[in-house]
């Protein structure tokens, strides 16, 4: 079966400073080229420098005028965190579109950042809730499109609030989905507070559907030495245009909530098709675990015990 191409039209992004996490690989490089297509400067803060280098070659083989630029951050500790919010902060200009891409994906064991949390939880949420306090004034100086890129894992489970960090029991599947969920909530919370603080800040959620990506491949620093079954199913369906997306469409649900006139705050977008796998991007119904507004303060308020961090002016 013949593969039909997915694509979007992305307004003009000339003088929009654009900030990308995981923009190294995979769905986050296609991200960042389409926003250096439209005219965007992206910024791509990445922990590995060579693969970032090797991301900018890539994107300038097609958009070769692209204003690209790497940065150093390592989610998974907080203070890469706030030495990047210094460095951004230093530099003075107003951010207009930050999305939080990066993320990683079921470890066999359980691991920990540098602070001490589950890696998940920290790399995939906390680090971004940290991003987003360092970058508070930037972002409401751009009056940026904040973006949080969630999964499909996020239609079902829960935050625990007494184990966050999986100390007494831990599950791979079952950490991401709660790191996805606390990540959704954050980003819901998020708009609902700029709109009563008059931030100007538009939040929104956005899910890639699956597609595939890195995620699910041989990660050796996760201690998984082989790409698993199921990544190995999507690819073939994928490239065969069945069910599934590539890791071009699968990043145009977050371009298009941080782009696109239509796409509100407090609003999710995914891709269209079957199963909401692949397909168009177009407006979600939020998943139940992220319909919660208590538990989405609940979520902001553990998020700051656990970081010491604050969103706030």
């Amino acid at each position: 079966m013949a593969r039909t191409d997915i694509d979007i039209t992305v307004p003009s992004l000339t003088g929009t400073r654009a900030v990308i996490t995981g923009a190294s690989d995979g769905i986050g490089t296609g991200i960042a080229a389409r926003l250096a297509a439209a005219g965007a400067e992206v910024i791509m803060p990445v922990r590995n420098r060579d693969k970032g280098e090797a991301a900018i070659a890539r994107i300038r083989r097609t958009v070769p005028a692209a204003a690209l630029s790497l940065r150093d951050l390592d989610l998974s500790s907080l203070d890469s965190v706030a030495d990047l919010g210094s460095a951004l902060r230093a530099e003075g200009d107003p951010i207009g579109i930050l999305i939080a891409n990066a993320g990683v994906m079921t470890p066999p064991e359980r691991q920990t950042t540098i602070d001490g949390f589950e890696l998940q939880l920290g790399a995939n949420h906390l680090g971004h809730f940290a991003l987003v306090g360092q970058l508070l004034p930037l972002l409401i100086d751009g009056r940026a499109r904040v973006t949080s890129q969630i999964s499909v894992a996020a239609r079902t489970g829960t935050v625990d609030e007494d184990d966050p960090n999986s100390e007494r029991s831990y599950d791979g599947m079952r950490a991401y989905r709660q790191s996805k969920i606390a990540l959704g909530l954050f980003g819901l919370e998020l708009d609902r507070r700029s709109r009563a603080e008059g931030w100007g800040i538009t939040s929104t959620l956005s899910h890639p559907g699956v597609a595939p990506t890195s995620l699910l491949a041989a990660r050796p620093e996760l201690g998984r030495e082989t790409q698993t079954r199921s990544r190995r199913v999507i690819g073939a369906l994928s490239r065969r245009g069945i069910l599934f997306g590539t890791a071009e469409s699968a990043g145009l649900p977050a371009v298009y909530a941080a782009t696109s006139p239509d796409a509100r705050g407090g609003g999710f977008y995914g891709p269209s098709g079957p199963g909401r796998l692949g397909g168009r991007p177009g407006p979600q119904r939020l998943y139940r675990p992220l319909r919660d507004a208590d538990a989405a303060a609940r979520v902001w308020r553990l998020s700051e015990q656990l970081t010491g961090a604050r969103v706030a002016v």
